[in-house]
């Protein structure tokens, strides 16, 4: 083992580490160090651990997490609107932005810390390397301080980053992504969000919900496209009810203002007209980019998708002029086409048994992965959409039911006028195929057809293979299931 200490930062650490074990990356692949570990040499990379930087990744410090804890609070803020459809007089007085702000990153900036100092300081066999690194070759990089690391075995989780795009004004310091909105000081009177997709419809919710002045931009006619055709209609149509969407428009550039406007956004629609918004703070969330380039993976010979992912086999193994790469492994946002922290964590668990089985390797499931939306109507999707089924297995094999959040019993509790449960099946047998839901706690209710679709269970076997609490929410889920034309089992 190395006699290297435990951080590169500020010491005279050796100028080649001989690692069984390196890791690019403390989000997922943070996880990879288990007790097998033990009694081996490991280094561990992270760019993100400057004096304002952080640990542990995406998640952890400026997505998943945080972000949720900012949902919460909103949705509380916006109880008036849903008390008034059940004739209760409620208001929301005041929403104290910077204690908000606090108690969420009090919490969330020790657990990073805390996992910093586990790996930096605890560890014996752990050398933290907290430097920018970049590939040498398909199992060494080096770092900027110059130390080199030639590595047994190496992990690539070094993550994604958000895109800006090459437009005037993206230096204003009132210009932000996701990465930095949620430590502004105070909270923008005027925000307008640029995108049209997962980040930029909860951030959209959020700020609304605890009363800023919201406009959202998006170059095409509908929000959340990667949704079923009938989601993302329905939830363009309700998100323009609580706040500006501005459709078929997109920003030209951002420029500081006078006249106390923190900056002015210049927008143009599709048939020209060009608009001077004064906005606070301009949040430009129009996706995010594999960090591919970031590690110099191209140079190092690594092949790579259009997009920039990495290319891996079904084991999570780094291809190479088309063939995997032995003892290099890759997982999450760097590499999968899911953008999601329960992707990367179930790869993390398939590369962490490769690593510690190379003769019985595991493969990473692809099907039936759900995500879903904390937006306001929240949003949950699973498999295919209707048009992709369509396609796949064609539109005379496919059966399709909508149902109302509204035509349930608890739906009549909440006057709700909003929520669709929609799912998809092969008519033939049932096969479900996927499952799209718009209206509250739509992450909770899409999760029996998850399970129903990872077990095989076909669509009347979910729907009446169990008990279903009567009348709680999730009967919609049941009435979704049994409107199916498939064909019928068993009942229980």
């Amino acid at each position: 083992m190395s006699t290297a200490p435990r951080s590169s930062a500020g010491s005279s650490a050796p100028s080649t580490l001989t690692p069984e074990l390196a890791i690019i990356g403390s989000g997922s692949g943070n996880s990879l160090i288990t007790p097998f570990w033990d009694d081996k040499h490991v280094v561990l990379a992270e760019k993100g651990l400057g004096p304002d930087a952080v640990f542990g990744g995406t998640c952890l410090n400026v997505g998943c997490i945080p972000t949720k804890m900012f949902v919460r609070p909103a949705e509380i803020a916006r109880g008036p609107e849903e008390a008034a459809r059940l004739d209760v007089v409620q208001r929301t007085e005041s929403v104290d932005w910077p204690a908000m702000r606090d108690r969420i990153f009090s919490r969330v900036d020790a657990i990073s810390a805390g996992g910093r100092r586990y790996r930096d300081e605890e560890l014996e066999n752990v050398d933290l390397l907290s430097e920018k690194v970049r590939l040498t070759g398909p199992r060494s990089f080096v770092g900027e301080s110059g130390t080199q690391v030639d590595a047994e075995r190496l992990v690539l989780a070094a993550g994604s980053r958000p895109i800006l795009p090459n437009i005037p004004g993206m230096d204003l310091p009132q210009v932000h992504t996701s990465d930095t909105v949620m430590r502004l000081e105070q909270q923008p009177r005027r925000v307008l969000i640029v995108g049209s997709g997962f980040v930029a419809c909860e951030f959209a919710a959020i700020f609304s919900g605890l009363g800023s002045e919201v406009v959202q931009l998006a170059r095409t006619e509908r929000l959340m496209r990667t949704a079923d055709d009938e989601i993302s209609v329905a939830f363009t149509s309700e998100a323009a009810r609580h706040w500006r969407l501005r459709t078929s428009t997109s920003l030209e550039s951002v420029a500081a203002a006078g006249d106390g406007a923190a900056a002015t956004a210049r927008l143009r629609d599709a048939e020209g007209t060009v608009e001077d918004l004064d906005v606070d703070v301009v949040l430009v969330a129009i996706g995010r980019r594999p960090n591919t380039d970031l590690i110099g993976a191209s140079e190092a010979g690594l092949d790579l998708h259009d997009d920039g992912r990495l290319v891996v086999d079904a084991h999570q193994r780094v291809v190479a002029d088309g063939e995997p790469v032995e003892g290099v492994y890759a997982l999450g946002d760097i590499s999968s086409d899911h953008q999601l922290k329960h992707v990367a964590n179930h790869q993390a668990r398939v590369v962490a048994h490769n690593l510690e089985h190379p003769g019985d390797l595991r493969r990473s499931r692809t099907e039936a992965v759900p995500s879903a939306v904390f937006t306001h109507p929240e949003l949950a999707q699973v498999g295919l959409t209707e048009p992709e089924a369509v396609a796949a297995i064609g539109s005379e094999n496919v059966t399709t039911k909508v149902q109302d959040y509204g035509d349930t019993a608890y739906g009549w509790a909440m006057e709700d006028q909003v929520g669709l449960y929609k799912v998809i099946a092969d008519r033939r047998d049932g096969r479900l195929l996927g499952a799209h839901v718009m209206g509250h706690q739509a992450s909770l209710l899409i999760q029996p057809v998850v399970q129903a679709m990872s077990f095989g269970q076909d669509a009347h076997t979910a729907a009446r293979g169990q008990y279903w609490i009567h009348p709680a929410l999730m009967e919609v889920a049941e009435n979704a299931l049994l409107g199916l034309d498939v064909p019928v089992g068993e009942e229980l």
